[in-house]
């Protein structure tokens, strides 16, 4: 080689290596400062860690849990728990319950990990948008808003209808409008007073349950009026129940009728999810959240439906009620059972507790989906929370005005429209 070449090549590179460094500096200036970046249906990024969604992130890991535990643990709980006994026995019920919940884990750690690594208000529908495909985000985002806003005003005539228990003269459209107006107040206060208030609520739920173990415990060791039971359910009338046909082929159908009841009651978990926009330090509060929320409703619910299952005969005839109060409660039957009659008074006010704040977190699921519809496109953009000040927040405003139609239920039997929609 011609010594002379030597330095013309060595300069080559060193020309080479500048041009490649001056490359990628410029590409590192075209990258938004944050370590994920939201794309949109319109080919956009946004820094989702700078905070450019236009959300507080008020809410800490308990306000999470407080939150998902109040979207789930509800009247799928108190009152669809007694026809999953009655349809499936106590141990069908058990099981299918245990199963679902091992199906729940999965998506929700799952979830987990997609909310640690992009904290965003829409949770799933986001990810679906990203990941998938823009269609799927937007077909899961609208049937989500669709499925909570409706459930919505369900929660706002079973208010109502709890409330009857005590009075049966008082009017449900009174309520409605009352309730309807005290959580359109709720969702326009900055989101860390909603966590606080439903923190709350969700505290009245979670000691019931407890205290039902406690008493449940007590009745089967003998503190009732028919002294000790142990698993006499279990034997008369039966662990399982043959539902529509005879023979175990009815005991599976009755077990997998009531898998549809578990999953409902589960829903409400992704919550977590959801609200992971709106969380401080997300990095670190959600996966702590997503294990302690799925902990907490899992136990609550094995513990709440296998107590049941040993102080509630599956034949009992109230279980099968089309009563939208305590009185179809199988909390409330086996205290009955056990000569307790001033319990189902207490009960019909957790109740009410539980429907009130399901209908808060009904509402808080579907505004903030709204919002991540607008903010990928997928609706008009005057629904996202990048507006100036003197705009509404219509975002929430939009999924309370959709429940408008619950006062129509006031025309027809509120009773029959509340069951068929459980």
């Amino acid at each position: 080689m011609d010594s002379r070449t030597a330095p013309t090549s060595a300069a080559g590179v060193t020309n080479n290596q500048a041009m490649e460094s001056s490359s990628l500096q410029s590409d590192e200036k075209k990258v938004p400062n944050s370590d994920v970046a939201a794309t949109s249906s319109d080919g956009s990024q946004r820094d989702i860690e700078a905070g450019e969604e236009g959300l507080q992130r008020g809410l800490n890991r308990w306000h999470l849990q407080f939150i998902a535990i109040g979207g789930t643990v509800g009247t799928g709980l108190f009152l669809g728990s007694g026809k999953a006994l009655a349809t499936a026995g106590p141990v069908g019920c058990l099981i299918a319950f245990l199963f679902v919940g091992t199906i729940v884990y999965s998506i929700m750690v799952s979830l987990g990990e997609m909310a640690t690594f992009m904290p965003v208000a829409g949770s799933f529908t986001a990810y679906a948008s990203r990941f998938v495909d823009p269609s799927l985000g937007f077909a899961s985002g609208w049937i989500y808003w669709f499925s909570w806003s409706s459930t919505f005003a369900l929660e706002l005539v079973g208010s109502g209808l709890v409330i009857q228990y005590w009075d049966k003269t008082l009017s449900v459209g009174i309520f409605i409008a009352i309730f309807w107006v005290v959580f359109v107040a709720c969702n326009l206060l900055p989101v860390r007073w909603f966590g606080e208030l439903e923190s709350y609520f969700v505290s009245i739920k979670v000691i019931t349950v407890i205290g039902f173990i406690i008493f449940a415990i007590a009745i089967d060791a003998g503190a009732g009026q028919h002294g000790y039971l142990g698993f006499d359910k279990w034997v008369h009338p039966g662990p399982f129940v043959e539902y529509i046909v005879p023979g175990n082929n009815g005991k599976f159908v009755g077990f997998w009728s009531v898998l549809v009841t578990a999953g409902f009651s589960y829903q409400g978990t992704e919550l977590v999810g959801v609200g992971a926009g709106e969380t401080a330090n997300p990095s670190k509060t959600v996966p702590s959240a997503i294990r302690w929320t799925f902990w907490g409703v899992f136990t609550l619910f094995i513990g709440t439906i296998f107590f049941i299952g040993i102080t509630v005969p599956s034949n009992h005839p109230s279980l099968l009620s089309d009563a939208s109060d305590a009185s179809a409660s199988p909390l409330v039957i086996a205290a009955v059972l056990a000569g307790v009659p001033v319990l189902p008074h207490i009960i019909n006010a957790v109740l009410l507790t539980a429907v009130l704040s399901a209908a808060n977190s009904n509402v808080y699921s579907s505004s903030r989906i709204m919002v991540a519809l607008a903010r990928d496109g997928h609706r008009a953009r005057v629904l996202g929370p990048d507006q100036p000040v003197w705009y509404p927040p219509t975002g929430p405003s939009c999924s309370q005005a959709s429940s408008a139609y619950s006062r129509f239920s006031t025309c027809r039997r509120e009773a029959v429209m509340y069951s068929t929609g459980c």
